[in-house]
């Protein structure tokens, strides 16, 4: 589609997407990352806590507990089509999934083509400002010895993408030690000679 046949609509969707997807860049921090890898040939879930300021109410903060499932597809997926589910970019965006991976592939974002299932397990209010709330979650997995949850702070309108902002560190952190796995597997199978 050359650039002169986008049509209106589909130029403020492009607009939105870099708009909101902008502001998750400049807004996600990536408080405390996932120390452990992830599994090499099984699923992974990738737990989290999103925090991000209140619209509703300022001064404090919205808490986003989730998880995110990393699961390789059971059928063989061409290069760099991921499978998202449970980001509600239909009910937060006006455009669809496909618009979005369009969007990201055109920047040279991509994705393993894995399937990202996120699952919002509850949404709660910290009665602080965000930097307390950064605090008090910081302290309470240090404290628990949690090492597979992670801390994100970003905008509120966009958590969605500072969730994949988050997998996308954690799978591109894991790459090199899946490469050395996978091939350490084909060799003790005698794949590999």
């Amino acid at each position: 589609m050359g650039i002169d046949k986008i049509s209106g609509c589909d130029r403020i969707t492009i607009m939105d997407i870099q708009e909101s997807w902008q502001k998750a860049v400049n807004s996600t921090k990536i408080i405390r990352p996932r120390v452990q890898e992830l599994h090499t040939f099984s699923a992974t879930k990738l737990p989290y806590v999103f925090l991000t300021e209140s619209s509703l109410n300022p001064g404090d903060t919205v808490v986003r507990y989730g998880e995110i499932v990393v699961d390789k597809p059971s059928i063989v997926l061409p290069f760099n089509l991921p499978q998202f589910e449970g980001f509600d970019f239909k009910e937060s965006f006006p455009f669809s999934e496909d618009t979005f991976m369009n969007f990201l592939l055109v920047r040279g974002v991509s994705f393993p083509s894995f399937k990202y299932n996120n699952k919002t397990n509850f949404l709660d209010v910290y009665e602080g400002c965000l930097d307390k709330a950064v605090d008090f979650y910081l302290n309470k997995l240090q404290r628990e010895e949690n090492v597979n949850t992670g801390l994100i702070t970003g905008s509120e309108d966009c958590w969605q993408f500072s969730v994949l902002i988050f997998i996308c560190t954690q799978v591109a952190k894991s790459a090199e030690g899946d490469i050395q796995k996978i091939l350490a597997e084909f060799m003790r199978k005698g794949r590999l000679n």
